[in-house]
């Protein structure tokens, strides 16, 4: 198509013979049965949004925020709002840092074909590509990687038995499903041929480790997906993107969080270090937050660098799916465009984790 423009309005839509991400009719129709503002309903796409889509709805001088799958077709199983809906309202009373669910909709029509819910608006940032000023010095950038282990630490402690979330995953045989489900992915996903993918699939499951005691596992924990307070000390206040959350092996997020934590001067740098808003001076190093981690949980880190290569593995996979949509026309997201490249480098990443040497006893 051509154009870079996000197309989220039924008017922007129809020129490009697209289905609208909101419907503002019977959205407002939705809102007014939950109690959720007056009058007109304006809406504004926020966040990165490559994967599920989320809004900013103002209605009557309030303020709201609307989650929403991408346009389908959908891979198997992914973007389940309703799922992470479900989650979000059980550890809600939990020490845990999570926005409000208000309402949640299963009546696929009012969207056009896909389910949706509302949370409060949680006021803050998100550092994406710079720091808020009040933040940016060397103690500040300390303190904002001290909150998001901390947050991860109290997240993997929630009772999430107590919480009513038996049944949401299982807590045994989480990394032999991660392994067969994203292998599953890749044959789904892939527009071309890795041998690397494939390569580091039998690495992992010739080596896999024994889990930990199971916990709430987020799935997708970095630091572009949690807010941090309008204050200093920096404090994190929301955690977002709950898509892909179950009960597994917490060390899959620890894994995810610093394999994929851009550093200055990494050996080898992926598409994860060209973010560059982590180089300055007071932020951590990987290794630095990994021994946070350790310290905060009493969980071992012996085996990290088998988890970190399954995170850069299935980001391999997952960006692979979102490079297809973008070649079939399904998304209008030119950064997804990139993976043509960032596939491969992905594998290749993951690769060289495999080959680093085993921590000595």
């Amino acid at each position: 198509m051509g154009s870079a423009e996000i197309v989220d309005t039924p008017e922007q839509a129809a020129e490009q013979d697209l289905a609208p991400l909101i419907v503002r009719e019977p959205l407002a129709r939705f809102m007014d049965e939950h109690g959720l503002g007056s009058g007109e309903i304006e809406a504004e796409r926020i966040g990165e949004g490559h994967s599920n889509v989320t809004y900013e709805i103002r209605r009557g001088g309030e303020r709201f925020v609307l989650r929403r799958p991408p346009r389908p077709p959908l891979p198997p199983s992914a973007h389940d709002v309703l799922r992470e809906a479900r989650l979000l309202r059980a550890i809600e009373d939990a020490d845990v840092r999570t926005p409000v669910v208000l309402a949640v909709a299963d009546d696929e029509s009012i969207l056009g074909g896909v389910p949706f819910y509302v949370m409060r608006f949680e006021e803050g940032d998100v550092i994406a590509s710079s720091v808020p000023p009040d933040l940016d010095n060397p103690e500040q950038r300390r303190r904002v990687c001290e909150e998001l282990v901390d947050a991860l630490v109290e997240m993997h402690a929630v009772d999430w038995q107590a919480a009513g979330l038996e049944g949401f995953g299982k807590p045994t045989g989480y990394l032999d499903r991660q392994l067969r489900r994203f292998g599953g992915l890749w044959e789904h996903n892939k527009t071309r041929e890795l041998p690397l993918v494939q390569e580091v699939g039998e690495w992992l499951a010739a080596n896999r480790p024994e889990s930990p005691q199971a916990t709430i596992v987020h799935g997708d924990y970095r630091l572009g997906n949690v807010m941090f307070a309008h204050e200093t000390p920096a404090r994190l206040n929301a955690i977002f993107d709950w898509e892909m959350a179950t009960i597994g092996d917490p060390l899959a997020d620890v894994g995810y969080m610093t394999a994929t934590w851009a550093e200055r001067n990494p050996n080898k740098p992926t598409m994860f270090d060209m973010l560059s808003v982590t180089h300055g001076e007071g932020f951590m190093t990987r290794d630095e937050l990994v021994a946070r981690y350790e310290e905060r949980s009493g969980r071992s880190m012996s085996d990290l660098r088998w988890y970190q290569a399954l995170a850069i593995w299935k980001a391999a996979v997952f960006m692979e799916g979102n490079y297809k949509r973008s070649l079939a026309g399904t998304t209008d997201d030119p950064y997804l465009k990139l993976f043509d490249e960032g596939v491969p480098q992905l594998a290749e990443a993951a690769h060289e984790i495999t080959k680093m040497p085993a921590p000595s006893a």
